[in-house]
């Protein structure tokens, strides 16, 4: 008979010597961080308590069990012990235990099929497969926190029986496109029938690579829970290219490109997924927003019909910009939704001493745990941060607000905080029209007479402020081109104050911008200083001097406007206007960057504000321009109005010599 030997065998021996030196080692760990924290100072042991906190609070934020409930979206209900489920308990939505069905059901199978139903994370979780981005397996799609912020108020909306209606500005790497997509094929394969939806993209390879993920639910969709006559697929419809038919629930998915609007037109849709719209083209003959109001207008305005307007940013000023401002001002009928870097979970990176980095955040670090963001979100972004070569870079790339996103650039010529503090007096006018003589003429001395704004809701005219008897003017003219796709014509007009008075801040008080022949420009420029008490009257001279007459000067318009208004700014040399050159763009161009770095006017317009935030150094050169897709005539009717209207010395500003003013230049990276 074989006994067991009492002496201890090699191996547990090894084993309980590891075991010893790792007790041994996290006592020694445990003793040296006793010792370093009692030479903390109270900041830093109130941070590490602070940071502990919200690692717990994280933890707990992903507490979260689509197959049982627990920490999913909406209003539940705890159930115990039900006959139909694997789990002791389930967290189960209320509108489910609601639902007259929810009585009716006498198996497992039909419970698990109602409750898909009502509980789209239960479905996305059994139902919906995805291509994981880092594997590429198809694994089941469980939502991230990024995704169940954003889910929940769509659902909000849709147990209100509200229409659903979007816009939703994302930060990169969670999966926006996906869940979108997902939701709307959830209400096409559970909630509607003949519910037909769109997915609309700048080019026709994006919307099919979405149309993608849906194929893919399709043809992963497990049988037990689909009770049609026909499996789960897509089928041609009517010899479409461009649409595809659920089989079985008789809903169409159509794609799109922004580039042909008319196709779209009188179409029947109850749901549209319009993708990275920031970056759709804009011309005169194709704009964002003449297709999106096609495609909105085929889409009643009723419960679970869904618009969801989505785009990585792409500068201000362009349609998807301005429409995400109407959102947040509660002027749209859509809710707006931005998800910061910081809400995405793979966005963390342990520090090896908290206390160490508690001890060595920057500035910029200090904001982000001012904002409420652990030591391990602030190290991988310290770590990221390297990566880039400047801060706006960093904010392009993993924003921390909507407006870090949207203006984000390490190219633009004014200084980003600086702007923030101009955009405070930004505000919308208090008349939008035109300016017109009572006798109706449009050029020479009479068009002058007898002068009142007229309303008109497409005017090119703004006004924000009407002209005060004790105010003197400035009115600068940039020339643009004449058709719809050439650049704007624009007429500023500033008020500086009133007269010996140099303090003053200048203030925007009207302007207009449109399209129009040069010479009927510059009497509507006329008519406007004529207007705003006679205001000494500036005309960019380049494009009139392109455009003389044989046999006439090359002023020749401006000639003509001099023999009825006498306060024309006239240069050295005596020649009308002010020549914009390689040499003076640089001189006012440096001007107003120090009246921006200085808050130097009250600037009303808000297009002339995104103007400033697009206005770029173009790289490799010393030259200045609006970014791609973007405009600066607006910019530049300024710095010529504020140029001349120091050098007048109308503004209360320094004596600074050319050279002075050249240096402001140095803060740029050419």
């Amino acid at each position: 008979m074989t006994t067991s030997s009492t002496t201890p065998s090699t191996t547990s021996l090894a084993a309980a010597n590891l075991s010893e030196a790792a007790n041994t080692a996290a006592s020694t760990r445990s003793d040296l961080a006793a010792a370093r924290s009692n030479h903390l100072s109270p900041e830093i042991k109130a941070m590490l308590e602070e940071n502990a906190r919200r690692e717990k609070a994280f933890l707990l934020r992903n507490d979260y069990d689509p197959a049982t409930g627990r920490g999913c979206t909406g209003p539940r209900r705890e159930v115990n012990r039900c006959r139909y489920a694997n789990y002791s308990t389930l967290w189960l939505p209320e509108s489910m235990l609601a639902d007259p069905e929810y009585t009716r059901v006498k198996s497992a199978a039909d419970f698990r099929y109602l409750r898909c139903a009502h509980d789209f994370e239960y479905w996305a979780i059994t139902c919906a497969k995805i291509k994981e981005k880092d594997s590429a397996r198809i694994v089941p799609f469980r939502l991230n926190h990024a995704q169940r912020r954003v889910l929940a108020q769509l659902e909000e909306d849709r147990l209100a029986d509200r229409p659903l209606r979007f816009i939703l500005l994302k930060a990169r790497q969670w999966g926006a496109s996906t869940f979108i997509q997902t939701y709307m094929a959830w209400i096409q394969c559970c909630l509607r029938r003949n519910w037909n939806s769109l997915i609309s993209a700048q080019i026709k390879d994006s919307a099919a690579n979405i149309r993608g993920m849906y194929s893919r639910i399709l043809e992963n969709y497990p049988a037990e829970y689909w009770r049609e006559d026909e499996k789960p697929a897509f089928k041609a419809f009517q010899g479409s290219q461009n649409t595809r038919l659920i089989a079985g629930r008789e809903c169409c998915v159509t794609l799109s490109t922004s580039e042909n609007q008319d196709a779209m037109r009188g179409f029947d849709i109850a749901m549209a997924h319009l993708t990275e719209v920031a970056y759709w083209r804009d011309t005169p003959s194709q704009r964002p927003e003449d297709f999106i109001a096609a495609i909105c207008g085929s889409i009643n305005y009723k419960p679970m019909t869904l618009i969801v307007i989505e785009s990585t940013a792409n500068g201000v000023g362009n349609y998807f910009h301005n429409e995400w401002l109407r959102a947040v001002a509660g002027e749209s009928d859509k809710r707006p939704i931005f998800v910061p870097w910081y809400e995405i979970e793979i966005y963390r990176t342990t520090p090896d001493d908290p206390a160490t980095l508690a001890q060595s955040l920057t500035d910029e670090e200090r904001r982000l745990w001012d904002r409420g963001l652990s030591l391990s979100q602030i190290n991988w972004y310290r770590h990221r941060r390297r990566e880039q070569q400047s801060v706006y870079r960093m904010m392009a790339e993993f924003p921390s607000t909507p407006d870090e996103a949207f203006m984000a650039t390490d190219l633009c010529v004014f200084d980003r905080e600086n702007l923030q503090k101009l955009e405070q007096y930004v505000e919308a006018p208090s008349f939008k029209g035109d300016i017109v003589a009572k006798g109706g003429n449009i050029t020479g001395n009479a068009s002058l007479k007898q002068l009142q704004l007229q309303p008109a809701a497409n005017g090119n005219l703004e006004v924000w402020e009407r002209p005060k008897p004790d105010q003197r003017y400035v009115v600068a003219v940039d020339i643009g081109g004449r058709s719809a796709k050439a650049d704007w014509s624009v007429i500023v007009v500033v008020s500086i104050g009133p007269p010996g008075h140099s303090c003053s801040l200048p203030a925007i008080v009207a302007q207009w911008r449109g399209h129009i022949d040069h010479d009927l420009l510059a009497w509507k420029a006329t008519q406007l200083a004529t207007y705003y008490n006679r205001g000494l009257l500036v005309f960019e001279s380049n494009t009139l001097e392109h455009e003389a007459i044989e046999g006439e000067p090359a002023d020749y318009i401006l000639a003509q406007i001099a023999d009825s208004y006498s306060n024309l700014y006239t240069r050295q040399g005596g020649s009308y206007g002010f020549h914009v050159n390689r040499s003076t763009k640089t001189f006012i161009i440096a001007r107003l960057i120090a009246m921006v770095r200085d808050s130097g006017w009250i600037e009303r317009s808000r297009e002339a504000f995104n103007e400033l935030t697009t206005y770029e150094a173009v790289p490799g050169t010393r030259a200045f321009g609006a970014s791609q897709g973007h405009h600066d005539d607006l910019v530049m009717a300024r710095a010529i109005a504020f140029e001349v209207a120091a050098t007048a010395d109308f503004l209360n500003v320094s004596d600074a010599s050319d050279t002075d003013m050249a240096s402001y230049l140095y803060q740029f990276r050419w």
